[in-house]
C-alpha cells in the first residue's frame, strides 16, 4: 500500500526540519523571557515642572516611586500638584511604551502566539 510521497519516512526531511523549528521556538521563548525581565528591572522616569515632580515606573508600567520636590507643593493648590503627578506618570509611562516595543515589537510582528 503506498502512502504517497515518501510514505511513513515522509522524504522530506520532516523530522529534522520539526527540530530545527523547535529549536527555534525554544530559541525565542528564551529571548522572549529575557526581553521580559529587562522590561520588569527596567527603571524609566517621567518628569514635570522641570524635574520637581519625578515618577519612576519599570517597563511595564508598574509604578516604582515618585519624587516631589516641597517647592511645588502648595496645600492650597493641591490640584496643581495632582497635574505635575499625572503629568510625570504619562511621561514615564510613554517612556514604558516605547522601551516595552523596542524588546518585544519584534515577537509581536512573528505572530507572537507561542505562549
Amino acid at each position: 500500500m503506498a502512502y504517497g510521497r515518501g510514505g511513513f519516512g515522509g522524504g522530506y526531511g520532516g523530522g529534522n526540519q520539526m527540530q530545527q523549528l523547535m529549536k527555534q521556538a525554544q530559541k525565542m521563548q528564551e529571548e522572549m523571557q529575557k526581553a521580559n525581565e529587562e522590561l520588569d528591572e527596567a527603571e524609566l522616569v517621567g518628569e514635570a515642572a522641570g524635574g520637581a515632580v519625578k515618577v519612576t515606573v519599570n517597563g511595564k508600567k508598574i509604578f516604582k516611586g515618585i519624587n516631589i520636590d516641597p517647592s511645588v507643593i502648595d496645600p492650597d493648590d493641591a490640584e496643581m500638584l495632582e497635574d505635575l503627578i499625572t503629568a510625570a506618570f504619562n511621561s514615564a509611562a510613554e517612556k514604558a511604551d516605547k522601551l516595552y516595543e523596542e524588546k518585544m515589537g519584534p515577537y509581536a510582528k512573528m505572530g507572537g502566539g507561542l505562549f
